[in-house]
């Protein structure tokens, strides 16, 4: 049988449709950047594949080998490392793009009144999703209420955080606020206060007495929920 003279022509043709539809480059131009999956999103990051993988398939490689986007959107820059075909560059490159996202997120709500714990799980929620171990954040606010800053005062384990009422305090007084608001987060899922949360929320309470900044609230963060510590106890803080 005579070999078909446009078989060479047809193999270039289908190498070309499969690099055109591996450029994520020109799929965000043309379809815009939230109609395109999250390893395209992924691969623009990355910026090139590897050896024999295409940056496409370097990106699916990486939400697979971490557990999904919500693992790595926390995964930090020497975890992401590890993975084949990531490297340095490529690994700081995607954890700066996230919290990029996560800053941006958080200066939008900036001077938004915390008048309710829910205000409060709406600002740092997805700082906070998704994460393996405890950590501690420390939200100022101002006569009003308003949002100053949102800072991380301890990072911890699966099992606890430890936290330093001087931690705690050295970025309100830096941010001259009115008073602070307390958050940290239940990796088990589970936001109910434990009885050494409440004992820490009480012990915060009674510096911010002392040097006239006062603790609001402490909202735990499990699951996709919260609770509020100081409703949970009513007004008995």
């Amino acid at each position: 049988m005579p070999a078909d003279p446009n078989a060479p022509l047809a193999a270039i043709a289908l190498d070309l449709e499969r690099v055109r539809h591996e450029r994520p480059r020109e799929r965000v131009w043309q379809r815009g950047v939230t109609n395109v999956g999250d390893e395209e999103l992924l691969a623009l990051v990355l910026g090139t594949g590897v050896r024999r993988h295409s940056v496409l398939e370097v990106a699916a490689d990486l939400v697979r080998s971490v557990g999904g986007i919500a693992a790595l959107s926390h995964a930090s820059p020497r975890e992401l490392s590890l993975v084949t075909g990531i490297g340095t560059a490529r690994a700081t490159r995607v954890a700066a793009a996230f919290e990029l996202g996560r800053r941006a997120i958080a200066t939008a709500q900036y001077r938004e009144a915390l008048a309710r714990p829910e205000d409060v799980f709406r600002v740092v929620e997805s700082q906070l999703a998704g994460l393996a171990q405890e950590l501690f954040l420390v939200l100022g606010v101002d006569i009003r209420n308003g949002l100053l800053d949102v800072v991380e005062v301890a990072r911890g384990s699966v099992n606890g955080v430890e936290v330093h009422p001087r931690e705690v305090f050295r970025p309100l007084v830096r941010m001259a606020a009115a008073g602070g608001v307390l958050v940290h987060n239940h990796p088990s899922g589970d936001p109910t206060p434990s009885p050494e949360d409440v004992a820490l929320t009480r012990r915060l309470r009674g510096v911010g007495e002392l040097i006239g900044i006062p603790i609001i609230d402490h909202v735990v963060i499990g699951g996709g929920s919260y609770r509020s510590i100081a409703e949970w106890l009513g007004t008995e803080l």
